[in-house]
Parts: structure tokens; sequence; C-alpha cells
């Protein structure tokens, strides 16, 4: 298959000769042919040397790279990655073992996968472009899953609404590629959840924090714990399950309030540890005196593009300063960034700071990141998005 070709201006190939999955517009020198967005291109060095296969789109990456060799990028290609990323799930062992059913299939390039993301909820998959590439080949993955995982993705859901670039102009589509069961229950490590993956954040439920979730359970034997940003109440029902004394629960959105309702029902039916409330957080923690020992500070991205990231890390000041403030003595406080653009060491000063605008002694018992199904790809550093902090409160 002859594909157009995106030819790079001298020494621009340095990042794909160390495999950095993204070619940048200022690196290019011509383009032979007309690519449309989302077509598939080869690049090539300036001297002619062929580089790698990737999906050509519009704006600053201007090339998500598929494959590093010359490949058609077909049926065959699709399935391979899908079995590949499949297999490392099973390596987890988070695919296919019993009290266990929600896991991260695809996390984009930390599975070679550019502008891909797809989450298991029992035998539903739902999947979500990030690149106008991804979309176009939608139906070719779905046909991949099944290949891959037959029965276990009864149903693939797509859900791409939000995702996708605004500017290219596509009609947005959510909706079955195949099945259509409304299965709404999932487990995770033996808890069960209702997903909403039509009308709920990102996928329906926050898988990447899994672990982290399972660490605080550690922790909540006979602390009155408070999750913030608690969205579909994940944190809130691993704290019951690990002997907490009260549980509360807190967003901002009526929706989220009741999902985490439902949820803790399904686990804790009628367990009167548990109260949920819809309000503003700041707020919230302002008024909420100094009865919680357990703190879980788990907000939405506050930068989402670099020209905000002062006023994220300001955000991320203020509510530790005010967690900091409010916390018991002798309190363990989980808190969490995950805005891409926020380094660690920038989100670690912004909790510094705060922490010392307190005046209490802080020590550090863990420093958290997203699970193995969130891989990283070691050739590109920036798939590391999640950071978190676990301190101990005198």
């Amino acid at each position: 298959m002859e594909y157009c070709k995106v030819f790079l201006k001298p020494k621009k190939e340095e990042s794909l000769l160390r495999f950095h999955p993204w070619v940048f517009s200022g690196a290019i020198q011509a383009i032979e042919g007309d690519p449309a967005e989302g077509d598939v291109v080869e690049v090539y060095g300036a001297d002619h040397r062929f580089l790698a296969t990737g999906h050509y789109q519009i704006g600053n990456i201007a090339v998500r790279v598929l494959s590093f060799t010359p490949r058609v990028i077909d049926e065959a290609f699709w399935t391979e990655r899908v079995q590949t990323a499949y297999a490392l799930r099973k390596t987890l062992r988070l695919a296919g073992v019993e009290g266990n059913d929600t896991f991260r299939l695809v996390h984009g390039e930390g599975d070679n996968l550019p502008g891909l993301v797809i989450d298991m909820y029992a035998h539903t998959a739902v999947m979500q472009a990030h690149s106008v590439g991804m979309h176009y080949a939608r139906h070719a993955i779905a046909h991949a899953l099944r290949t891959v995982m037959g029965d276990a993705s009864r149903n693939i859901y797509y859900k791409s609404e939000t995702t996708l670039p605004f500017k290219a102009n596509l009609e947005d589509e959510n909706g079955y590629l195949y099945g259509g069961e409304n299965e709404e229950i999932a487990t995770e490590n033996g808890l069960r959840f209702y997903v909403d993956w039509q009308k709920g954040q990102k996928t329906g439920f926050f898988v990447d924090q899994r672990e982290n979730r399972g660490l605080l359970e550690r922790y909540a034997p006979g602390r009155s714990v408070l999750n913030m940003f608690c969205y579909t109440g994940g944190f809130s029902f691993y704290a019951m399950r690990g002997g907490a004394k009260l549980v509360h629960s807190v967003d901002s959105s009526a929706k989220a309030i009741a999902l985490t309702r439902k949820n803790v029902e399904l686990n804790f039916p009628g367990d009167p540890r548990h109260e949920a409330y819809a309000e503003d957080a700041f707020k919230f923690l302002r008024e909420m005196g100094d009865k919680y020992d357990l703190i879980i500070l788990d907000p939405p991205a506050f930068a989402k593009h670099k020209n905000v990231l002062r006023n994220a890390l300001q955000g991320y000041r203020k509510l530790n300063a005010i967690a900091f403030e409010k916390i018991r003595p002798g309190g363990i406080l989980f808190t969490f960034s995950c805005s891409q653009v926020v380094s660690k060491e920038q989100f670690r000063l912004a909790v510094f700071s705060a922490a010392a605008q307190s005046g209490r002694s802080v020590r550090i018992l863990h420093q958290l990141t997203q699970p193995a199904d969130h891989p990283v790809n070691i050739y590109h550093p920036e798939g590391e998005y999640l950071k978190g902090l676990v301190l101990y409160v005198e």
C-alpha cells in the first residue's frame, strides 16, 4: 500500500531515532502527497531514510507513530497490537482472574497505540479515540478486539464525543460498535460498582486509582475518612471494607453523589457509616472542622494546557493547605494530581509549600503513580500523568 510521505528537516530525526512516538509540525520539511487528517503516512529523514509509520493530524503534534518499521496498517496490525496489550494484562493478573473484571486494556503510547484508550468493565470494552486516525480505525479495532478476546468483549462501546480534536469537524458519535447490553455492574478487587460509560466522566470509572485505593484500604481501620472529589465513590467503599469508622464522600456533582450512594449501597447495604454530600469542595473543606484523620484529595485535572499551569499549581497549593490546616494530628493525607502538564517536581513543590504554610510536621509515606495497566512507554516519559503522595501529618 502506498502512503503519503512526510520528510523531516535536517537533524530533526533524532527523537524518532530514540523511539519517541510523536513528530512535531515544526520538524517537517515537506510532504509528498496530500494527506487528510487521520490518514496513515510514512516519515522519512532529510536523507530519505525511512523512520516511522503513523497517523497524520493537524496541530502541534503532526504524526503519532504506530510503527518504527515499515508496516501496512491493516487488520493484522490491529489484532497484533491488541493481542500484545491483552497478554500484558494477563501477565499483570488483571484479566481473566476471579474477583476482577475491570482494567485498562489499551493505554495510548504506553501500548504503542497513540491516541487510543480502551477500558474493560465486565464484558464491555469502552473505546475512546483521542486522534482522528484512531476514530477512522474504530471499526477495525473493534473487530480486532472480538478476534482477540471473543466473548470477554461481548459489548464494545465507542465514546469519543469529548476527546476528538474539535477542529477536525467530525460528527459526534457515541454508541455501540458491537453488542448493546447495558451491563452496569463491574468488579474491582472483589468490590462491585455501577459504571455509567454512556454519560459518566472519562470511560465511566477511574481505573487508574485501583492500586492506590487498595493502599488506602490498609490505612482505613478505625479512621474518620473524607473522600473529596469522590466521583463514583471508589476510595469510599475501599475505606469501608478496610474498617473505617465513618466515611464521608463529597463531590460538586449531584449525579456523582447519587452514583456514589448506589455503589456504597451495592457493597455495604444499609451501612450507617457512610454519608455523601453534593457540595463545592473548597467550601466544604473550609467549613468541615477537624473531624477527619484520613483525607483523600483527588481533584479533576486543574491544568490541561501549559498556559494555565501557574493557576493550576496555585489551586493544588490552596487545596492542600486547607487539608493540612484541618486534618487531625496523626492524620494521613492522600493527595493527587492527574494533570499531565504538571510534573512530579512541580506537584510536590505545591504540596510542600502548602505544608510549610500550615507549620505542621509532615512526612512522606508513599509516592504514588498510575498502575501497571497504564504503562509508561520508556521513550515517552510524558505518559506518566498521575502523581500522588501519602503524607503523615503530626
